[in-house]
């Protein structure tokens, strides 16, 4: 360690002052590494200007903050970066072909797309529907069962994040061959089978224990996720649009309700932000966080009624990057700065660092900004579904984020600058690989041919992970995952959200990560085409897309090339089905020492059944 720019101030609790000023190049990337941070040199050359400029040198506070704020899984630094790509330049791939599609289609139906917790769409009446599908590759590659149960955890978060209750979940999964050769798996990588295993049992875990029904999904298998685990996670909520708040201001108390904050989840969002290695299941594992449903099931009655109520002025879930994230973002939202008290924050044991408490990730926690004459019903709200909830500080009016704890300043830093990390500049390129069509003569027994290919993994049956999923309780699901006399498979799940309503919500998925090796354009063209085509089978229409990357290393310009590619076929095939983009996640870094992942794009469609 570099010990000489590691500065501990004489407190009664650990607080380090790092010498960012007099820092070599070589010293900045050695702190960025030791710390954690996953900060590149130019991101730590910004800060030590940022705080040379302040006359001061950083603490591990602030740099674990910009730690979190500026990781790829947080900022998506290569949506928004620009892009050198066939002698052309792409200014934000975000906003030139994903975003540029929902612009142009301009759907009136849709409500909120693209700048909450998840997208929201006009469903019927005053009523919406929100929807949103996260990825948790990385956590579920190490602890397959905790990974798994907090993405389905996290993105039933994002659907209470804006103010709705969750009614259904989805999972689309991708591992290695079952039958992998245990003799050829790379160091440092569980057996496909394993993972397999847990994280199905995790996603049961999670959904079954709140109630909500999986309604919806897929699983693959392919060699490339023999190290790179693919779990995306999905939930969809039914939210009354007039009760939709987002008004916070100057003045607001910051209310952090849930879940307790321990040591678990510590770096979450850089660990995911990186390529896994054969070390990463000794030194990340306390990056992958702890589940409790039963906790979150409480929560979440707690938020419906304080929506309800109407006691709350926005509200935000606690996921990657924890306090950080959440406070600095709802901060920057509302044009506001922020004091924060880190000894009001309830723990699991005591002990913490206070740049521990403030960027861990732990578990079932929301940040709700709340006028202060309201938190008095809000606290009695919570504590009748035995939920803690605690002041730990308010919004104020001049854009500083400040830190406190123990009556000592541990942090002051400019919010619109924690929201400006330096622009990407990537390379990208693309070259068709080499392919030639396969050849080869006429099976002289089909039926016998017929029976292997319907015995295949990726064409099987998935009847026995469905049925480990609750798949009807609420009572809403008019079309299951397995439906009619003998439980065939549907082409997608139908629901009736409104008990007084006929009109039906249609939720379904396309994936065809095989295609990817061939050419991501058309794989992503596929994607939407299927996950349509799955909608309208089953009677939807006035569809809205969900877009989810799987990728690997865009720092790789063949790997980036790839990610282009699709991103232009997102552009053309949306505006072509006119079903706009109102969500969506990337996962990049998706790496290990068995190498990169295929290209994988998930697109999921939610559409909407006038009659069921």
């Amino acid at each position: 360690m570099t010990q000489n720019l590691y500065i501990r101030r004489d407190r009664p609790f650990p607080l380090y002052e790092i010498n960012l000023l007099e820092a070599s190049d070589q010293q900045l990337l050695d702190v960025s590494r030791e710390l954690g941070l996953g900060l590149n040199l130019q991101e730590m050359k910004t800060l030590q200007q940022y705080f040379g400029r302040k006359g001061r040198n950083p603490t591990d506070v602030e740099l674990q903050t910009f730690g979190q704020t500026w990781s790829e899984h947080c900022f998506h630094k290569t949506f928004k970066g620009m892009i050198k790509f066939n002698g052309k330049e792409i200014d934000s791939l975000f906003k030139t072909y994903i975003m540029r599609a929902t612009r142009e289609i301009n759907a009136k139906w849709c409500f909120s797309v693209f700048e909450d917790n998840a997208g929201i769409i006009r469903f019927e009446k005053d009523w919406g529907v929100a929807v949103k599908v996260e990825t948790h590759n990385h956590p579920s590659a190490i602890e397959p069962f905790g990974g798994a149960a907090t993405g389905v955890g996290g993105v039933i978060r994002d659907i209470l994040g804006v103010w709705a209750d969750p009614i259904a979940c989805t999972d689309v999964l991708g591992f290695g061959p079952l039958d992998y050769p245990y003799e050829k798996l790379p160091p440092g990588v569980k057996h496909p089978k394993y993972i397999f295993m847990g994280v199905v049992a995790g996603i049961g875990h999670y959904g079954n224990n709140m109630g909500i029904p999986t309604v919806n999904g897929a699983i693959y298998f392919d060699e490339s996720y023999v190290g790179n685990v693919v779990v995306y996670c999905g939930c969809i909520g039914l939210l009354p649009l007039k009760k939709f708040k987002r008004c916070a201001k100057p003045g607001d108390v910051i209310v952090l309700a849930g879940g307790k904050t321990g040591r678990d989840g510590i770096h979450g969002v850089t660990f995911a932000s990186a390529e896994l290695t054969e070390e990463s299941e000794k030194v990340s594992r306390p990056a992958v966080q702890i589940a409790n449903p039963i906790e979150e099931e409480k929560l979440k009655r707690a938020i419906i009624a304080i929506r309800d109520l109407e006691l709350a002025s926005a509200i935000t879930d606690l996921g990657g990057g924890g306090l950080s994230s959440a406070v600095g973002e709802t901060a920057k939202r509302f044009n506001c700065g922020a004091v924060v008290h880190l000894e009001k924050v309830p723990l699991k044991y005591p002990g913490l660092a206070p740049w521990e408490i403030y960027i861990s990730e732990s578990q079932e926690r929301m940040l709700l900004a709340v006028p202060p004459e309201n938190f008095g019903r809000v606290l009695d709200i919570f504590q009748s579904e035995d939920v803690e909830a605690t002041v730990i500080g308010e919004y104020t009016d001049d854009k500083v984020l400040r830190i406190f704890y123990m009556g000592e300043k541990v942090a002051e830093i400019d919010v619109p600058f924690l929201f400006e990390p330096p622009r990407a500049v990537r390379t990208a390129g693309y070259r068709p690989p080499r392919l030639r069509e396969p050849d080869f003569s006429e099976p002289e027994d089909l039926t016998s041919v017929l029976m292997r290919l319907l015995a295949s993994p990726n064409i099987a049956s998935r009847e026995n992970v469905v049925r480990t999923y609750d798949h009807e309780v609420k009572g809403n699901t008019v079309l299951k995952p397995l439906h009619g006399e003998v439980g065939g498979p549907s082409d997608a799940a139908v629901l009736k959200p409104l008990k007084d309503s006929w009109r039906g919500l249609a939720v379904s998925c396309g994936m065809n990560p095989n295609y990817g090796k061939i050419d991501p354009y058309w794989m992503a063209a596929s994607a939407i085409d299927e996950a349509i085509r799955n909608n309208v089978a089953v009677g939807g229409r006035r569809i809205a897309l969900l877009d989810n990357f799987t990728w690997g290393n865009p720092e790789k310009p063949d790997r980036l090339g790839s990610l282009v590619r699709a991103c232009e076929a997102c552009y053309r095939f949306a505006k072509a089905f006119r079903a706009p983009f109102i969500s969506g996640k990337d996962s990049l870094y998706n790496e290990s020492p068995a190498g990169p992942v295929t290209p994988t794009l998930l697109i999921t469609a939610v559409g909407i059944v006038p009659d069921i």
